[in-house]
Parts: C-alpha cells; structure tokens; sequence
C-alpha cells in the first residue's frame, strides 16, 4: 500500500492546467482500486480551500479589456486590412476562450475538493508542532530562508514523517509530493532530492520524496501513468468564437430551409395560400394561412441560395429526429453564447 502526502501546491496546480486533468483521472483510479491511500493534513484542507478562489478567478479571467486595448490599436495602426483583420478575430476567439478554460479549473477543483473531502483528515498533534518549531528555531528547511515564515511547511513535513513513524509496517510505503521546491528540495543540484535537512528521513523504497506528481505514480503503476501520459500529450482545445459562430450560422439556414420547405408542402397541399399584397391587405390576412406572393418570390430564390451554400445532402431530406437534433445544436450554440435555451429563430 501506498500512503501519498500531496502538497497543496501540487493540487492547485491540477487544477490550474488542464494538461495534467489525466493526472487526476489515474489517481482517482488508484485510490478507487485500493492502490493508494491519501495522507491528508488538516493544513493541507485549510490551504486548499483558502486559495481554491484564487486559482478559479486567475483561470477564468478574461483579458477582455486588454484585448480591447491592443484591438483598439491594430484598428488605428497602418498596414494591410486583411493581416489586421486575422488579428483581431484571432484575439476575439481568445477571449472568448479564456472563460470556458476558466470553468474546466472549477470543475477540477470540485472533483479535488471531492477526493479530500473523502479521505481522513490528519490533526497535526502537540509533538508535530513542537518538531515544526523546533525546525523554524534552528533554521532548518523548510525553515531556511530569511525573512520568511515556512512554520505551515514544517508542520506538513513533520506530519509527514510522524506518518512514516506511525503508520510503518509490512507492506506500507509512503510518498511526500510537491512543487515547492524552493523549500523542500536541496538548493544547490538536483532538484528532484530533499533538501540535507529533510534527506535522513526519505529513503529510495521505504519513504520517497518527488515534486513531480507523475513520477510519484508511475512508481505506484507504471503502465497506467504511460497511457496518462499520452492522453496529456493530446489537448482538447475549446472550440473558438470563429468556429462557433460559423456552426451556427449553418445550422440556423438549415433550420430555415426546413421550416420553408414544410411551409412549401403546406402550400401545394393547399394548407396556406400565396396571395396578392392587396387581397392581404383588403381582407386582413395573417401569415399563419396566407403568404403575399412577393415574399414567397422571395422565400423561394433564399431557398435555391440556401441549397447552394449548404451543399448539397446537407439540407435533407432528414427525419424527424434528424430534424431534431440540428435544431438542438443550435440551441446549444445560442446558450453557450449566452441567449436562452430553446432560442430558434430564424
């Protein structure tokens, strides 16, 4: 069994990019299939949830009004339109990027929130914190640097190694991750050692210490971390504003086209009648049953335009549920851009 302590910052920075989501996913498994036991720190709770804000306002903030800035000056500088014009469709589709990267952070945040939440919190007891002091006292790491207070690392680490000391038994193997190393690791060298003051207490089987939270499960399951690994290597990037509006722009004639058609089926079956602007006006009509004859001119040439920018066998004849499912898509489209569900107008 493999007991892992995760530093805070390993888990805010899960969360922060979305390459190392796979990461999560593994070791959601490994602690799923009894791989892995968490070590968590009441300091480690605390820490998580003071800066979770931070981390999900950092990733969702728009650069709008810097963007608007340098689109602002593109406009007013000279050069060629059309170079200028790539330019701020390109800026365009990053901001409109930025927020939804910002919403994969939160809902990596709630799944890390949720993996704590599950596993049992560790009280640092009167003899961790006495350790900790006694290492900010004596100025040794994490307590090593001037004009700094590391006593919350100190506590971590000593909480880590009365673990070690406790919890040790046949089978039992325990890891310590983070990033800080500016704190933990040897200052002078290879970063991927504990700093000389912590090095007694990490061994290469029994206690092992890494910043990088990959290595730390590729020791628990090689063979998993190689395929998350791979999945990291291919990124989902959000779809952009260009591509977006593009979709719907398609999907909206296609829904036109098709109310049109159902409309041209009501009129030869004699459903609807196509009349003159003056019988409409003389008797009133309403377009629910009546159409004036130059407007259905009109719906007719849009029609044979829509044919031909559609291309042909992307206008149907569909089902109904084909049917269906392009006016869902558009709807999707119009909520994610901000309108309303089951926006479908035409």
């Amino acid at each position: 069994m493999f007991n892992v302590l995760i530093d805070t910052s390993v888990w805010l920075d899960l969360a922060a990019d979305a390459k190392q989501t796979p990461l999560l996913d593994l070791l959601e498994g490994l602690l799923s299939d009894g791989r892995v036991t968490l070590l968590v720190p009441r300091i480690v709770i605390d820490e998580f949830h003071k800066n979770r804000g931070r981390v999900a306002k950092s990733s969702a903030k728009s650069l709008s009004a810097h963007f608007d800035q340098v689109k602002s000056a593109i406009r007013k500088a000279d050069g060629d339109k059309r170079k200028k014009g790539r330019v701020l469709d390109y800026l365009s589709d990053l901001d409109h990027r930025i927020p939804i990267l910002g919403g994969a952070a939160e809902s990596v945040l709630t799944r890390i929130a949720a993996v704590l939440s599950a596993s049992a919190i560790i009280e640092a007891s009167d003899a961790v914190k006495l350790r900790a002091a006694d290492r900010a006292l004596h100025r040794n790491a994490p307590c090593h640097h001037e004009n700094k207070n590391s006593m919350a690392d100190a506590v971590l680490i000593e909480t880590y190694f009365e673990c070690v000391r406790t919890m040790g038994g046949a089978g039992q193997r325990f890891a310590f991750v983070t990033h800080n190393k500016h704190d933990f690791s040897i200052a002078n060298g290879n970063q991927k050692l504990p700093h000389p003051d912590l090095a007694g207490s990490f061994s290469k089987i029994k206690s092992m210490y890494f910043i990088n939270l990959a290595e730390c499960l590729r020791r628990i399951d090689p063979m998993r971390v190689t395929y998350a690994m791979w999945e990291q290597e291919w990124d989902q990037e959000p779809r952009s504003l260009t591509e977006m509006l593009d979709a719907m722009d398609r999907l909206t004639t296609q829904v036109w086209y098709n109310r049109h058609k159902y409309l041209a089926w009501q009129v030869e079956k004699g459903k609807h009648k196509i009349v003159s602007r003056e019988e409409w006006t003389k008797k009133k009509l309403n377009g629910q049953t009546h159409t004036v004859e130059e407007i259905w001119n009109g719906a007719l040439k849009a029609a044979k335009k829509a044919e031909r920018k559609l291309g042909e066998g992307n206008y149907g004849p569909w089902s109904d549920f084909e049917w269906g499912m392009i006016n869902g898509k558009l709807s999707a489209l119009r909520w994610a851009l901000g309108e309303d569900w089951d926006e479908l107008y035409t």
